[in-house]
């Protein structure tokens, strides 16, 4: 049982970083994922760069479902990835809807990793 709660939580977590990744494909694709507009060559830029590392991030969760060794890493870099957008879009204040569905997938993220990770806790007889 405790096996399938951390490989659901590794996989949902994967699957939200995952769905920016096609922000890659151009700035047509950027502003329908986050309903904003990129002004500019190098903003366009530095968003496709973020839905490649959104895709790293996602790869180092699916590579901790097969690594057991990976897994606090993992649960390190996506549980940092998350917290730290919905920290930032709380320092700035409010966003549009699309934003605010980023902030909902991350409050989803957050809570199957935590599972995982409290699972990981106790498989390892720890608690």
């Amino acid at each position: 049982m405790l096996q399938i709660v951390i490989v659901t939580g590794f996989a949902v977590a994967a699957l939200i970083n995952f769905l920016p990744v096609s922000g890659v494909l151009g700035t047509a694709q950027l502003m329908k994922l986050y309903d904003i507009s990129l002004e500019g060559r190098d903003l366009a830029i530095l968003m496709r760069h973020r839905a490649v590392l959104f895709g790293v991030v996602g790869g180092v969760l699916v590579a901790a479902i097969f690594l057991p060794g990976l897994r606090v890493a993992a649960l390190l870099v996506g549980m940092l990835s998350m917290t730290s957008f919905i920290v930032l879009q709380w320092l700035e204040g409010g966003s549009n809807t699309a934003l605010s569905r980023v902030v909902v997938a991350d409050y989803v993220g957050i809570a199957f990793l935590a599972a995982a990770g409290i699972a990981m806790y106790l498989k390892e007889g720890n608690a």
